[in-house]
């Protein structure tokens, strides 16, 4: 994740354009027009909707990515489009030279997210990714103690993070959402890569997955929004990974089994229960009939969230203008991708085993299964699914 080489050109601020002005597109439009995002100016907006871009009559407007890069108006792009789209835009926008910041997902599936990371050639364009959770406080806390190795090995990890309800309208909010051809899965791939990436960035990457999906179990949908699924890791850790978007309230806890005790990140708070003797053994001096450890309550101060969202796009300008090192280059994306696309293809196939790296032309083959049988959202037939299908087949 290093920064970026000096642009050949002066610079003292970034033209940005944003691609896609839907609900996330306008979210960023206005953290950028309200003057939270230092030396960067929103000059720029794409959408093939026209009437989405008419609230913002100070952007030029643009009906395609194609316009946008030709009028040569911008430095950088955010692309926030349905997410077929930020592998195919993702590339015009590399090959056309301009630096990149991608809503996550990166890509849909694993062969999409390498032919994007491909075309990232030149390494002075920056290339990250909008993957805000990794600025949260809590999360870097504990990434720090797993990684600095203060909590020993770790043994087991279970993560519930069933609190991203959704409504049935929420659904209906875009004739391309919780479709297959439109979105290309549900709860995974549009709730959970902030959680997966963040799974993988604090723990690493596992060398077999187990997915257990319902499709539909809670809201009218083809894809799935309750997700069960085993992590084996190869020095022998496990993990449990649990979502959902029809449980309400929901919980988000985060539970760590490791050699130093066991730590929990539940409402805002880490509790650390630390055993006194390192790496767990038995404890001759234990008054405990069984010999186990005598532990104590360590705090781990966390303080708020974090810059999120307004976070990453300044660490994304600052890496273009001072070649700071990124919080969340793109190239990493992939792996929250394959976790994702691992889950699914085990349910896909009787909760089979999945070994990593997932077959990235075996998923495809798969999803575009899916891709076939996918029925539109009714509620927007007039969705950008059809078009969105080209980059799978």
């Amino acid at each position: 994740g290093g920064g970026a080489a000096p642009l050949p050109r002066f610079m003292d601020k970034i033209r940005l354009g944003i691609i896609g002005f839907g609900g996330m597109g306008r979210f960023h439009a206005a953290n950028l027009l309200g003057g939270k995002v230092a030396r960067c100016e929103l000059v720029a907006a794409c959408d093939p909707v026209a009437a989405s871009l008419e609230k913002f009559p100070q952007l030029h407007g643009f009906a395609t990515p194609g316009d946008l890069f030709a009028a040569q108006d911008v430095d950088a792009v955010l692309i926030a489009t349905p997410h077929y789209a930020h592998t195919t835009i993702g590339i015009a926008a590399l090959e056309a030279g301009l630096h990149v910041l991608v809503e996550k997902p990166v890509s849909v599936h694993r062969a999409d997210a390498r032919r994007l990371i491909a075309a990232h050639r030149d390494r002075r364009q920056v290339f990250a990714a909008m993957f805000n959770q990794r600025t949260d406080p809590f999360y870097q806390a504990i990434r720090r103690l797993v990684q600095g190795g203060e909590l020993g090995a770790v043994r087991r990890v279970s993560w519930t993070i069933t609190n991203w309800f959704r409504t049935h309208a929420y659904y209906g909010l875009g004739g391309w959402r919780a479709t297959w051809a439109g979105e290309g899965g549900g709860v995974l791939l549009n709730q959970c890569p902030h959680n997966l990436d963040l799974f993988q960035w604090i723990f690493g990457m596992p060398r077999r997955v187990t997915g257990h999906c319902t499709f539909g179990r809670y809201h009218d949908i083809e894809v799935e929004d309750d997700v069960t699924a085993y992590f084996e890791y190869p020095d022998g850790c496990h993990a449990t990974f649990i979502a959902s978007t029809g449980e309400a309230p929901g919980t988000n806890r985060l539970e760590i089994a490791a050699e130093r005790g066991r730590l929990v990140y539940e409402d805002d708070r880490i509790a650390w229960l630390r055993n006194q003797t390192p790496g767990g053994e038995f404890s001759r001096s234990s008054p405990d009939p069984f010999g186990r450890p005598d532990t104590e309550i360590v705090p781990v101060p966390a303080d708020g969230h974090g810059g999120q969202h307004v976070a990453i796009l300044q660490n994304f300008v600052d890496a273009i203008l001072d070649g700071v090192p990124l919080i969340a280059p793109a190239e990493e994306g992939i792996h929250s991708v394959e976790l994702a696309n691992a889950i699914l293809l085990s349910a896909w196939t009787g909760s089979r085993a999945v070994e990593l790296p997932v077959d990235g032309a075996v998923y495809e083959r798969e999803l575009a299964k899916k891709i076939a049988d996918s029925k539109p959202n009714p509620v927007r037939a007039a969705s950008p699914a059809a078009d969105l299908k080209k980059s799978v087949a």
